[in-house]
């Protein structure tokens, strides 16, 4: 079977490179949609009409009929055995480092494969909060979480992460930043102000060992389709604590936004968030624990995780802070960057080439501009990108189609198919690569056809329609348990110690 295996990704791989390409010209840009989203036609049409006045696209698109030599029947035998899942290692020797205590030097080019699996493990927590998420603007928990907490990893498919989920958070869904977050199109909701923006989790104690630390986990939920990253991030940069350091104002009032009128948000994600972490830390380190904080998102998610970590860096003394952050755009200007190192925060970002969120803010007056600096001074409005980058393209991947989806060039599984294969700057896709291939379809359409998974696959059954007593179709009632509720989330996590 490993035989079998390796053959059929060097089928892959010759094909891949033996593939003569064509250069296509510039493309406007169009229907763009996060996961589960569904674009507004407008937002696209004022997109296009202003990116392709700026960038250029040159894509390569494969000639048609050049995967007549693959042998796809293998291909598919082969996907239906592989396990889906690399083992785990102790990594409890390394972990400083593959916390980013020395910056990843020497772990990103090659992959250290230890540091592989730690990122892809917080990629599908960052993941499991869209899985969880209700979109359905016409459900009355519409911006809430599907599940309750105790069942949360059960629910979504990792139920061997070795963490807990300790708390929910949420963060107003009002704020000034248009369509950012999710409402209700009923008047009687579980919450007409708040969104569930993700989950704090703890490692267990078998997790603690094998990762030789006990890591508490902050995964924060994006939600923005990628056409109104340039609508709404347009240099609008505000002051954070004294000095010049300044971030983007929509995340900032996402994060710290509250009100005296919501159930959800008499305090702010901020707020909710920080004083779990603080609780857990005092608690572990009572028990002479050492202890990390490991903050992730993807998209608008992975921008709130570096405003998280500056917050807790600043809160809590002396605490490993790393941030994993997943096709994040840029959030703060130079000198939020450079307090962020002074302050000892080790981010990580992962980004796909042909992604253009982690683009903004500042698709033209970006950093590129520090070079002028002499004479203008320090230009403070302008955005900069924080730490280590792990750079990816979709063209190392043979699954993967050729050809203009901005929608899934963005798409959080993309990335996670993007880990898993990579190996190198220079290496092809690897063979031992293990990652469900089909979870890049969930929810786009970025797999060759014939692989033979359809678009968008992730669903409930019937839509999340059911048929009542009465023979009719209708949304379902919750089980009390999976009922958002205010007294539920002030409930304190038990002791894994």
């Amino acid at each position: 079977m490993k035989s079998m295996s390796s053959n059929i990704h060097q089928h892959l791989l010759l094909q891949s490179n033996s593939c003569k390409t064509r250069k296509s010209s510039s493309r406007i840009f169009a229907v763009a949609v996060e996961p589960h989203h569904n674009l507004m036609q407008n937002g696209a049409v004022r997109l296009a009409q202003k990116l392709s006045n700026l960038v250029h696209h040159h894509l390569e698109t494969p000639i048609p009929n050049q995967l007549q030599y693959t042998d796809w029947n293998l291909i598919h035998k082969a996907n239906e055995v592989t396990p889906v899942s690399s083992p785990k290692q102790n990594i409890s020797s390394k972990w400083r480092e593959i916390h980013g205590s020395t910056d990843y030097d020497s772990l990103l080019d090659p992959l250290h494969p230890w540091l592989r699996r730690e990122i892809i493990k917080y990629g599908e927590f960052a993941q499991a909060t869209y899985d969880a998420f209700d979109f359905d603007s016409f459900s009355e928990y519409c911006g809430s979480c599907r599940y309750n907490r105790h069942n949360f990893f059960d629910k979504v498919g990792l139920d061997n992460t070795g963490y807990n989920v300790s708390k929910y958070f949420y963060a107003m869904s009002h704020v000034d930043v248009p369509q950012w977050l999710e409402r209700s199109h009923l008047v009687d909701t579980w919450s007409k102000d708040s969104n569930w923006m993700g989950f704090i989790a703890v490692s267990d104690d078998q997790e603690s060992q094998r990762i030789g630390r006990r890591d508490i986990v902050v995964s924060w939920r994006g939600t923005v389709a990628p056409s109104e990253w340039y609508e709404d991030l347009q240099r609008k940069l505000m002051p954070v604590g004294d000095g010049e350091v300044k971030v983007e104002l929509g995340f900032h009032h996402i994060y710290k936004s509250k009100s005296e009128f919501t159930r959800y948000n008499k305090s702010s994600a901020s707020e909710q968030v920080m004083q779990e972490v603080k609780r857990l830390v005092n608690l572990y380190r009572s028990k002479g624990e050492e202890v990390s904080l490991t903050i992730t998102g993807h998209s608008l998610g992975g921008a709130l995780a570096l405003l998280n970590a500056h917050e807790a860096a600043v809160s809590i003394p002396d605490l490993p802070i790393n941030v994993v952050s997943f096709g994040a755009p840029r959030v703060g200007n130079v000198a939020f960057r450079d307090e962020l190192h002074h302050l000892g925060v080790k981010t990580l970002r992962v980004v796909v080439k042909q992604d253009f969120v982690p683009r903004m803010p500042g698709v033209v007056l970006n950093e590129s501009l520090k070079i002028f600096e002499e004479i203008t001074g320090e230009l403070d409005w302008v955005y900069t990108h924080v730490g280590a980058e792990l750079r990816l393209c979709l063209n190392s991947s043979p699954y993967l189609k050729r050809g203009f989806n901005p929608a899934g060039y963005h798409h959080l599984e993309t990335y996670l198919h993007l880990i898993d294969g990579y190996k190198s700057s220079k290496s092809s896709f690897r063979q031992n690569a293990t990652r469900d291939v089909a979870l890049v379809n969930k929810a786009c359409g970025m797999l060759r056809q014939e692989l033979r998974i359809p678009e968008c696959w992730y669903q409930f059954e019937h839509k999340g329609l059911v048929r009542n007593s009465h023979g009719r179709w209708v949304k379902p009632s919750r089980d009390l348990e999976d009922i958002p509720s205010y007294h539920n989330e002030e409930e304190s996590m038990p002791c894994y110690a």
